[in-house]
C-alpha cells in the first residue's frame, strides 16, 4: 500500500527556523535507511506558509489568500511518500523517525487512494486514463542516450574521441572483468578483454559504449548531432573528427544554422557539426 508521511508544522518551523546539522544528519540517515528498504519514494521538506498562497474556490470564482496561515497544528511542514506492506509497518517506521522539530511535533500517516477504493465508479476508461497518465508522468522524467558498438575497437575510439572532441571517459568495464560470467559462446574469440561496457560525456552529453560481442558492428542510419558555440570551434572538431574518415558535407552556411557540415569519422559514425545563432561560416 501507498501512504503520505505528513510532517505537522510548528512554531519553530512556521517561522522559518533552519533544523541544526544533527538533525539534518540524523534525518539523512534515516532517509537513506528508508530508500535501502524500498520503502521511500519521494519526499521533501517545505518552505513556511508566510512563502505560501491558498486558492479558495466557491464555484467558477477563485480567490487568493497570501501566507502565513492561522492555526498551526493543521499546516505541513514536509512529507514523504512511501510503499509498506501495512498501516503497520509505516507505524513502525515512523515511530524510528527523529524528531523533526525543535519542540514537541506530530507526525501523520494517511493512505493513498487505490484504484480498488473507487470501486464500479472507476470505470476501465477512467481506469486505462489514469495508467497512461502514469505512464507519461514516468516518461517525462525518461532520457534517450546513444550506445555505440565498435566491432573491437572501442579502446581505440575513446582514445579519439578525448583527443578530437574533449571527451571525459567515466567509466571502462571488460567481459574479463563481469561480475557475472559471459554467456559460452557469446563472444568472439579474443574478445575476452574488449569492452563490455563504457560511459563518456562530450559537452553535457553522456554516450555508452561497447566493443559488442564481435567485429562485425556497424553504424548506420544516423548520426550524432554536435552544436558548438563559435564558428571557429566547430571548424577545429570537424577536422579532427574527419581525420581517418570523410567529409560527406563541409561546413557551410545554411538557412538552419550559419555553419553546418556532415561527415564520417574512422569508426564509421556519422556526425553533423552545427554552430546556432546568426554569425556567417
Amino acid at each position: 500500500m501507498k501512504v503520505m508521511v505528513i510532517v505537522k508544522a510548528s512554531l519553530s518551523s512556521e517561522a522559518g527556523q533552519m533544523p541544526s546539522e544533527q538533525l539534518l544528519t540524523d534525518m539523512g540517515n534515516f532517509n537513506e535507511e528508508l530508500v535501502k528498504a524500498g520503502i521511500m519514494q519521494a519526499g521533501e521538506g517545505l518552505k513556511p506558509s508566510s512563502e505560501g498562497v491558498r486558492v479558495h474556490f466557491r464555484g467558477t470564482d477563485r480567490t487568493l489568500t497570501d501566507g502565513p496561515f492561522a492555526e498551526t497544528k493543521e499546516l505541513i511542514a514536509g512529507y514523504w511518500m512511501w510503499e509498506v506492506d501495512s498501516m503497520g509497518e509505516a507505524i513502525e517506521w515512523v515511530k524510528r523517525c527523529p524528531n523533526p522539530m525543535m519542540e514537541d511535533s506530530d507526525i501523520e500517516i494517511r493512505p493513498v487512494f487505490e484504484a480498488v477504493d473507487f470501486g464500479e465508479e472507476f470505470t476501465p476508461e477512467l481506469r486505462e486514463q489514469e495508467d497512461q497518465m502514469r505512464t507519461d508522468i514516468v516518461m517525462q522524467q525518461a532520457m534517450v542516450q546513444p550506445y555505440l558498438f565498435f566491432g573491437g575497437r572501442c579502446d581505440e575510439a575513446l582514445v579519439f574521441y578525448q583527443s578530437a572532441v574533449g571527451a571525459k571517459v567515466l567509466m571502462k568495464m571488460r567481459f574479463s572483468e563481469s561480475p557475472d560470467p559471459v554467456p559460452e559462446g557469446m563472444l568472439q574469440a579474443g574478445f575476452e578483454d574488449k569492452i563490455m561496457h563504457a560511459s563518456f560525456t562530450i559537452g553535457k552529453q553522456t554516450i555508452m559504449a561497447s566493443d559488442g560481442c564481435d567485429d562485425k558492428s556497424t553504424f548506420v542510419g544516423f548520426r550524432l548531432a554536435l552544436s558548438v558555440a563559435t564558428e571557429d570551434a566547430a571548424q577545429r572538431v570537424f577536422d579532427a573528427l574527419a581525420d581517418g574518415g570523410k567529409v560527406d558535407m563541409p561546413l557551410v552556411k545554411t538557412f538552419w544554422s550559419p555553419c553546418y557540415g556532415m561527415l564520417t569519422d574512422k569508426f564509421g559514425i556519422g556526425w553533423m557539426v552545427m554552430v546556432p545563432g546568426e554569425a556567417t561560416c
